[in-house]
């Protein structure tokens, strides 16, 4: 039989829940990847994510080459593309894992419709996270919307049956019908070239992702409860790329880091609160396949109400790490230079745009799209409507960080600010996190924008304004 794999955020052979079923089917297989022209456009600037997709595909290709087949990338829709594959191949049977974004159901809808209106047969499979939506549900039968419930009913379901572990398949080779000639990447997309951006990315593909793991789980996994709020430090798994284009499946983390629980006790409370932290993510692709609304709006409706200022003076300061904050500065310009930054910047600065700068959090979640070389529709707008309070289990709307505060405490000795902020080298210990009140201060470093206390207090009447004065 010939089939084609439709590869999309699931760039690796091992552990490829769709992959390996095809394996075990098709005497010759086409595996393909579709650049989709409408959602290019839709993310035409995410130049150091589109550049990190193309690094993946490139260690994909490889793979598939070294397994005696090859990868074959065509651009265009999805619905036409494929179609016109099958034809070209002979193939009777499409396979692909499932997304859960509205635009990519309906974009898997359109496809599958064309497939069996030309007689092929089509196969989908979860593959991008260990239990679907709806596979963990409340007592009701609907989704859950408190992450503790959610990941007490989650691990229920883990150790009543865990995922089997698939080894690498056998690659069919590749259908002799198959298109020739790739087209040529990313660098025809419109506007400024991909390859101009200067993204300091993380190398792509299994290779790098798995030795990523590795190094996590022979060290910082140990202390990871403790030292993951702390930006200065290699304290986080940095695996959220990997798992972004699927170059390394969730279900191995999970694996991986269990076994090493049951094999050194001592790491069970580390390797537990990075398990949390994939949790999360999954908490997150439930909520979007639940309540697709939340890409448009607040999943509390009642804050779609919430007063917003149009500054585009500060939301520029804010972009460009240049609020006259510290810790908010440095997490911003680690955003600039490394597509990627820490999870306890990640949260202060998401309160500071929303409830200093009272900036909508969707104009924070486009620049993170645009800039995150892990950027994810489900997790990235989990996290701006929980630091906007406006979100499932988010943070309350009168827990508002302080900046100067919280570079204090996750940041005590002002590292991660120096390494970011050059211009605040000079000044010693926690006096890096307060340059307005230093001895000598620094000339090239720019005044705060805002003055937190006073912003504080209109974020709390503006959240309390919608909720009726509660």
């Amino acid at each position: 039989m010939r089939a084609i794999h439709w590869f999309r955020s699931d760039l690796r052979i091992a552990d490829n829940t769709a992959l390996a079923d095809v394996c075990r089917r098709a005497d010759a297989l086409a595996a393909v990847f579709v650049l989709d022209d409408a959602l290019l456009a839709r993310h035409r600037d995410a130049h150091p994510r589109l550049r990190f997709l193309q690094a993946n595909l490139d260690d994909l290709a490889a793979a598939l080459e070294e397994a005696g087949s090859r990868l074959i990338v065509l651009r265009g829709a999805p619905h036409r593309c494929l179609p016109a594959l099958a034809r070209a191949c002979k193939a009777s049977l499409v396979t692909w894992n499932r997304d859960y974004g509205p635009h990519a159901k309906e974009r898997d809808g359109m496809v599958r419709d064309a497939l069996v209106r030309d007689g092929v047969r089509v196969r989908t499979f979860k593959d991008r996270v260990v239990f679907e939506g709806g596979e963990v549900r409340n007592i009701q039968g609907g989704a859950y919307s408190v992450y503790t419930h959610y990941r007490r009913a989650w691990w229920r379901r883990y150790q009543a049956g865990p995922p089997p572990a698939r080894t690498v398949p056998a690659i069919p080779p590749c259908v002799p019908d198959a298109p020739v000639e790739a087209t040529p990447g990313l660098s025809g997309l419109p506007g400024r070239s991909v390859r101009a951006d200067s993204t300091e990315i993380p190398r792509g593909g299994a290779a790098p992702a798995r030795e990523r793991l590795d190094a996590f789980l022979g060290g910082a996994a140990r202390r990871y409860h403790v030292d993951r709020n702390f930006p200065a430090l290699a304290g986080t798994s940095r695996l959220s790329p990997y798992l972004r284009f699927g170059a390394i499946s969730v279900r191995e983390c999970v694996r991986a880091g269990l076994a090493l629980a049951a094999a050194e006790p001592e790491a069970e409370e580390g390797v537990g609160a990075w398990i949390d932290e994939l949790v999360w993510r999954e908490f997150y692709h439930a909520i979007l396949d639940a309540h697709p609304r939340v890409l448009a709006g607040a999943f509390r409706e009642a804050y779609d109400g919430l007063e917003w200022d149009e500054d585009a003076d500060r939301l520029e300061a804010w972009q460009a790490g240049l609020t006259g904050y510290p810790i908010v500065d440095a997490g911003m310009r680690e955003l600039t230079a490394t597509g990627w930054m820490h999870n306890r910047a990640r949260m202060i600065v998401a309160s500071f745009l929303v409830k200093d700068l009272h900036i909508d959090w969707r104009e924070g979640e486009r620049w993170f799209m645009r800039r995150l070389v892990d950027g994810d529709p489900a997790s990235n707008n989990g996290g701006w409507q929980w630091a906007a309070s406006t979100g499932t289990d988010a943070q309350p709307y009168f827990r508002i960080f302080n900046p100067t505060s919280q570079g204090e405490r996750f940041d005590p000795d002002g590292e991660y600010v120096r390494r970011w902020v050059p211009e605040l080298e000079g000044l010693p210990g926690k006096e890096v996190h307060r340059p307005w009140a230093a001895r000598r201060r620094p000339g090239a470093y720019p005044a705060r924008i805002v003055d937190h206390a006073r912003e504080r207090a209109v974020a709390l009447a503006r959240f309390r304004a919608v909720r009726g004065g509660g």
